[in-house]
């Protein structure tokens, strides 16, 4: 699973590149809860929860019915 995690996250990614942020796979664990770290401009948005929540774990939801939540480390 973790592969199509990376291949997900690497669609999500240039959309948060252009506003100066990223965001790194830390470990994708068997119970399906998958460990990222927002980093750059993201890792100090107010807005990351959101970005979190609402963006890239709602996409890997959608395309990756075994995920069954996104956490940040």
């Amino acid at each position: 699973m973790r592969e199509k995690v990376e291949k997900v996250l690497g669609e999500i990614k240039p959309i948060l590149q252009m506003e100066g942020g990223d965001v790194e796979l830390i470990d994708v664990t068997e119970d399906g809860v998958v460990k990222v770290r927002l980093k750059g401009a993201c890792s100090t948005c107010p807005m990351s929860t959101y970005t979190l929540k609402l963006g890239i774990e709602q996409r890997l939801k959608e395309k990756i019915p075994e995920v069954k939540e996104v956490e940040a480390v």
